[in-house]
């Protein structure tokens, strides 16, 4: 029986996810879109997970899609066959919009080099945090291709359009130090620490916390950018609203005024 290529792990009210394809730097096969679908499903349907933290398998985080899954052979429907379309409808775009929208609180533990549509995973993650060794890489360019699964949008609210323009246009690498300071990443994992035991300790935190108020406020971030303040506002208030009928807005306050520690449920 083949290896998994994605490997699931709960730690306590923690799922650790991790892309297990290292040969070929975790990059994408359609079995691997598959099973990594079906971990985040396992996810959204376990009510005692409360935070999500992602990572990749030996020395690379996600290298993108699989190019050896492209049909190059020369004949008939070469431009046809080769066309990378499809597998971004069917495939990368799914993926990151169920990403984008899952229930808890996600974490990329970005242990090595985030190439493509790696890097664009990483970024629509909440948060990321690196190895010291680790580096994103928009490689598009070089195929003549463009950044995908969301990474040209991702690049534009992380990064600004100078950086994301450089970013995308020459394919340098960054490196993680570099992603911190610009805004890509949240942080660097201290030198000699994991990364994903750093991501895990945040993962930890967040896994207490109301996770439908951590959830809201990631939708709420996300639709300023593009809200006018009246239209924030009107969101804003609309938000409140739905988070004041939850037990944890309840129990936080109750906690507060009875000055004692919370005990969230993510209710």
């Amino acid at each position: 029986m083949d290896e998994a290529t994605v490997l699931y792990e709960a730690r306590g009210a923690v799922a650790l996810v991790t892309l297990n394809r290292p040969q070929a730097l975790n990059s994408f096969t359609r079995r691997m879109h598959a099973d990594f679908k079906e971990a985040l499903e396992r996810v959204n349907g376990d009510a005692s997970i409360r935070a999500l933290v992602l990572t990749g398998a030996g020395r690379g985080f996600c290298a993108g899609a699989d190019l050896s899954e492209f049909d190059f052979a020369p004949g008939p429907d070469l431009v046809k066959r080769a066309d990378p379309g499809p597998l971004i409808e069917a495939a990368f775009n799914p993926m990151t919009r169920r990403l984008m929208d899952l229930r808890v609180p996600t974490i990329a533990a970005v242990n090595g080099v985030a190439a493509g549509a790696g890097a664009s995973i990483a970024m629509a993650c909440d948060l990321a945090v690196a190895a010291t060794g680790a580096s994103f890489v928009q490689a598009f360019s070089k195929i003549g291709l463009i950044p995908d699964a969301g990474g040209s949008w991702l690049l534009i609210k992380k990064l600004g359009l100078a950086r994301a323009m450089g970013c995308a246009m020459l394919g340098d690498k960054v490196s993680a130090k570099d992603a911190k300071e610009w805004g890509m990443i949240w942080d660097v994992a201290p030198e000699g620490e994991d990364c994903v035991q750093a991501a895990l300790k945040l993962a930890e935190r967040l896994a207490v916390l109301p996770t439908k108020a951590l959830v809201a406020t990631r939708r709420l971030l996300r639709a300023a950018a593009s809200n006018e303040l009246d239209a924030q506002l009107d969101l804003e208030r609309k938000t409140q609203s739905a988070l004041g009928a939850t037990h944890d807005y309840i129990e936080g306050v109750s906690a507060f005024l009875e000055k004692r520690p919370p005990q969230f449920k993510g209710e």
